[in-house]
């Protein structure tokens, strides 16, 4: 009790009155401050405001209690420490995309002009900058990794949380697979060949330039290098034959390739009886004899002959 009565008397006294005081004031002008901008601001920039008037208002109260409190501790080292330590906890999120920033350029996970991919976001790098990079996005609703005309920006501090996938980092080519599904009566071994043929007219002839790439970049990674021709892979499914087509392909032409591809097969697959292709159907078998009404006309249903 002798505590709680003194400290409310003397220099100790006056720090805490000095400290509400600090509060109250900076609170208030904050406030007032961001009522008079929002009169005379639009949307967005009374957010950025907002955020500012509160980055401000936190520094000059770290600043003020520094000040009020700093003779109440042994040195000035021991409030510094206290005062960077909340600092620190304060700007986390800025701290680590700061870090982020350094990482990106250190390491070079990625670099402008990049096709990555971060979390369930695909895209261009477009620009780097101290707190964030921007990616021109891909996929979502659009098919085949085509733009779909929207900036995306990512707070660097990703790069310590979430998976990246860099399309054209060391090896700039990617696999992409035409999956083909033919009937089971098919003659699966013609349409096979056909495939081979569309393959090696319109698929991309990389195989000297993805080799000495991929050379390249197994020097600085673990990659093996194996074969790099077009292939058709044979697999069986529910309702059919699968014929997946798979060649190497640069990462920014996967639909236009995809598209001469499949209309050279349809052409080919039209000019044959003995092909067609496959969707999910539902087959059924009786067992034993089974008996079939044909109604005559005139007839009631169910009297006619077998």
């Amino acid at each position: 009790m002798d505590w709680l009565t003194g400290s409310f008397s003397g220099e100790l006294g006056v720090k805490w009155l000095s400290t509400a005081v600090l509060l109250v004031t900076i609170i208030f002008i904050r406030w007032a401050m961001i009522r008079l901008l929002r009169r005379s601001l639009e949307a967005d920039q009374v957010y950025n405001a907002r955020k500012a008037a509160t980055y401000a208002a936190t520094f000059i109260i770290v600043l003020s209690l520094g000040w009020i409190w700093v003779d109440a501790f042994d040195n000035l080292a021991t409030y510094l420490g206290l005062a960077s330590a909340g600092v620190a906890i304060a700007l986390s999120d800025l701290l680590k995309n700061l870090a982020g920033w350094l990482y990106i350029l250190a390491r070079r996970p990625f670099r402008i002009d990049d096709r990555i991919e971060v979390g369930s976001t695909r895209g261009d790098v477009v620009d780097i900058r101290l707190f964030r990079f921007t990616l021109m996005e891909i996929g979502n609703w659009v098919d085949a990794d085509q733009s779909t005309g929207r900036l995306v920006h990512v707070p660097n501090g990703v790069v310590f949380t979430q998976n990246i996938a860099n399309y054209t980092q060391g090896f700039e080519f990617i696999w992409h697979e035409v999956p083909v599904l033919i009937t089971f009566e098919s003659d699966w071994r013609a349409a096979k060949q056909i495939l081979t043929a569309v393959l090696a007219e319109h698929a991309p002839d990389i195989a000297h330039s993805g080799g000495q790439s991929l050379r390249e970049a197994s020097h600085k990674y673990r990659i093996k290098v194996g074969a790099l021709t077009p292939i058709v892979y044979t697999t069986v499914r529910d309702s059919g034959i699968l014929l997946t087509a798979r060649f190497l392909i640069g990462s920014r032409t996967r639909r236009g390739v995809e598209e001469r591809i499949w209309e050279a097969i349809l052409d080919e697959f039209a000019m044959r009886t003995d092909i067609e292709l496959a969707y999910p159907t539902t087959r059924t078998y009786l067992q034993g004899p089974v008996n079939l009404t044909i109604d005559k006309p005139g007839e009631t249903p169910g009297e006619g002959g077998t």
